[in-house]
C-alpha cells in the first residue's frame, strides 16, 4: 500500500512506539494536566511536529550521516539526556503555589513537547532503526511513498494523544481538589524525567 512494505505491520509499530512510556507521554499528560485540553492539544502538535520533522530528516539522509557518524549521534543523546535531567530538576525545586516548569500558556506546551521529541534518541532510534525496514525497493514510491507514511504517523499520534489528553484531563479535574496530591504528582513527575535523562547517560 503506498509502496509501503506490510502498511498494518507499519501502523502496528507505529502505535506501540507511542505506548511505549517515555518523555513525550509524560510532556504530554503534564501540559494537560496544567493547561487543560488546551495545554493537551497544543502539546499533541507539538509531538506530531516532532515527529514530522525527524521523518523528513531521516528522508533526506540525515539518519546515514548521524549513523557514520557516531559522534554526533552520541551527541544529540547526550543533550536529550540533559534536558530531560534539567527539566526533571526543575519540577523538583519548584515552589508549591510558585509558577509550574510547563507554563499555561499554549504556546510554551507546544516548545516543550516539541523539544523533548526531537531530543528524545527513542524517537530518532525508531526513525533510524525501524523506518527502513518498512520501505518497500521494489514498490516504492518516492515522495508519495513517504508522505503516507508521514500521514499514517500524524494520524495515529494525533489519535493516541486524543485519548491520553482526554483521559489525563479527567483525572486532573479530581487532583485539583487536593492540591497536596498535584504538587507530589508534580514531584513525581520530576523524578521521572531525571530517572530517564540518567538512564540514557547511563546506557552511553
Amino acid at each position: 500500500m503506498f509502496g509501503i512494505s506490510d502498511y498494518g505491520a507499519f501502523c502496528v509499530a507505529v502505535i506501540v512506539f507511542l505506548m511505549v512510556p517515555g518523555p513525550g507521554n509524560l510532556a504530554l499528560i503534564t501540559s494537560t494536566a496544567k493547561g487543560g485540553l488546551k495545554g493537551g492539544a497544543a502539546a499533541t502538535l507539538g509531538v506530531i511536529a516532532g515527529d514530522q520533522v525527524l521523518m523528513w530528516m531521516a528522508v533526506a539522509g540525515v539518519a546515514a550521516i548521524l549513523q557514520a557518524m557516531p559522534s554526533v549521534f552520541q551527541a544529540v543523546q547526550w543533550l536529550g539526556a540533559g534536558y530531560l535531567v534539567y527539566l526533571g530538576i526543575k519540577m523538583l525545586m519548584a515552589k508549591p503555589g510558585g509558577a509550574p516548569v510547563f507554563h499555561m500558556e499554549p504556546r510554551r506546551f507546544f516548545q516543550q513537547s516539541m523539544a523533548i521529541t526531537l531530543l528524545n534518541p527513542k524517537a530518532i532510534v525508531f526513525y533510524m532503526a525501524f523506518f527502513p525496514l518498512f520501505v518497500n525497493p521494489k514498490t516504492h514510491l518516492g515522495l508519495l511513498s513517504f508522505a503516507a507514511m508521514a500521514a499514517t504517523i500524524a494520524v495515529i499520534t494525533a489519535l493516541y494523544c486524543v485519548v491520553a489528553v482526554g483521559l489525563t484531563h479527567v483525572f486532573a479535574e479530581r487532583m485539583r481538589a487536593n492540591p497536596k496530591v498535584g504538587a507530589w504528582l508534580e514531584r513525581l513527575a520530576g523524578l521521572t524525567l531525571v530517572a530517564f535523562g540518567v538512564k540514557l547517560v547511563a546506557g552511553k
